[in-house]
């Protein structure tokens, strides 16, 4: 991401200052308290939004200074259940889509209206509460709407595609636009967000009437598998590597030898090698290194490339 130096922070923290209050402002903040896998080193501003018009201020605020493109000048996180900060932190501006960023409003019979911010927990919980089925699958997935959006996440034969209608889009000139679901390129792990600088605002997600006794069993359900299955007691960022065309990353780590293989704090997990887990004192070199370890090791033994799903922010970067 895009750096400056002492001076431009002190501009750049003087202007947000102008238009969000001081608590939403936090320099040299601490990346592991709020990334998923609890690593990471600061970040030079940390902005927290709240709402929509703050992400619409913060970002003409930016754009004022030279800082026009999101993912390039600066980054966009969410629940922070997708990315590896490394230990040096990030020398730029992190804009975090916070909770109170999440309001959920039932639109209509079937429909649901969420903004960026909202868990998916959330997400799956009102929709229980309002009858509607359809989004039980993504109860269990650690992240918000906007990041699950933009990777179209996925568990249990459901993805973000297969239920959301229409998404509201912010481009960095602040300009509102909506795409459907086709206008998304939606595919395995990807939506057009990879390609277009543009940030989630909000989303209407499509459901259906159902059982709200039948919607709480199915997410029971896949919440008991979950705990079987995963390591959720351990700090992660979820399924580490994505799914190579006809292979399961979990089982060509496993066919390598390698469930329960660490370097350092970091290890395979040893219930699903599909996931790294920082079983304590993890650093994030430790989690990056037994990344390339196993993509190595897995390429040499089976001749398959996997690659991981998890975004690496800060590494190159110097301190």
């Amino acid at each position: 991401m895009k750096a400056f130096d002492d001076k431009a922070k002190q501009k750049l923290y003087q202007r947000l200052s102008g238009i969000l209050a001081p608590e939403q402002i936090h320099v040299n903040e601490k990346m592991s308290a709020h990334t998923t896998f609890r690593v990471g080193g600061e970040a030079d501003i940390f902005v927290e939004i709240r709402t929509a018009a703050q992400l619409r201020n913060a970002v003409a605020a930016l754009g004022a200074e030279g800082f026009c493109e999101p993912g390039k000048d600066y980054f966009i996180l969410g629940n922070g259940s997708n990315v590896l900060v490394s230990d040096s932190g990030i020398r730029g501006i992190v804009l975090h889509l916070s909770k109170k960023y999440g309001k959920i409003a039932p639109d209509g019979a079937s429909h649901l209206v969420c903004e960026a911010g909202a868990s998916l927990a959330a997400i799956a919980q009102k929709a229980c509460e309002c009858g509607l089925t359809g989004f039980e699958f993504a109860a269990g997935i650690p992240g918000s709407l906007g990041g699950a959006i933009v990777m179209n996440a996925g568990a249990y034969d459901g993805e973000m595609r297969h239920v959301v209608e229409r998404v509201r889009l912010m481009a960095p000139d602040g300009t509102i636009t909506e795409k459907n679901t086709e206008e998304m390129h939606f595919s395995y792990r990807h939506s057009i967000l990879k390609e277009e600088p543009l940030i989630v605002v909000d989303a209407r997600i499509a459901l259906s009437p159902g059982s709200r006794q039948d919607i709480r069993a199915k997410m029971e359900e896949l919440a008991a598998r979950r705990r079987e299955k995963q390591p959720l007691e351990y700090p992660s960022a979820g399924s580490t590597f994505k799914r190579p065309a006809g292979h399961f990353a979990a089982k060509l780590i496993d066919d390598a030898g390698l469930r329960g293989y660490s370097v350092g704090g970091a290890q395979v997990s040893e219930k699903h090698c599909g996931f790294v887990v920082n079983r304590g004192g993890a650093t994030a070199a430790d989690i990056c290194t037994l990344i390339a370890q196993v993509q190595e090791r897995v390429a040499q033994s089976s001749r398959v490339s996997i690659e991981p799903e998890v975004i690496l922010l800060g590494f190159g970067e110097k301190g």
